[in-house]
């Protein structure tokens, strides 16, 4: 099932907080990147962030996106505040992007 647009608006708005917040559709679902880099998605309406021990510490519930993914971290809180803090927190624990040839 891919994700509806008007839970994409939904996160975009919980995550206003955020800065530098970008996003691209792949195969039906959202990949979510602050300042470049990657650190969620949406996946079938649910808001997944990448499994680092900031994600982990904040939210406990592991959800696998996709038959064959690695598990991600669910986001079970609908406060922007703590969000936008945990996702600042996770930047620097996930890899910066790669640079374009």
């Amino acid at each position: 099932m891919a994700s509806s647009k008007e839970y994409l608006e939904f996160v975009l708005d919980l995550l206003r907080d955020v800065p530098a917040i970008t996003h691209k559709k792949m195969m039906g679902e959202y990949l979510l990147y602050s300042e470049g880099v990657l650190f969620g998605g949406i996946y079938d309406d649910r808001l997944l962030l990448k499994d680092v021990p900031a994600a982990r510490s904040a939210f406990s519930q592991e959800e696998v996106p996709y038959e064959g993914a690695k598990p991600m971290v669910l986001v079970d809180s609908e406060d922007a505040g703590r969000i936008a803090e945990v996702i600042a927190a996770m930047l620097p624990q996930l890899p910066a992007p790669k640079k374009k040839r």
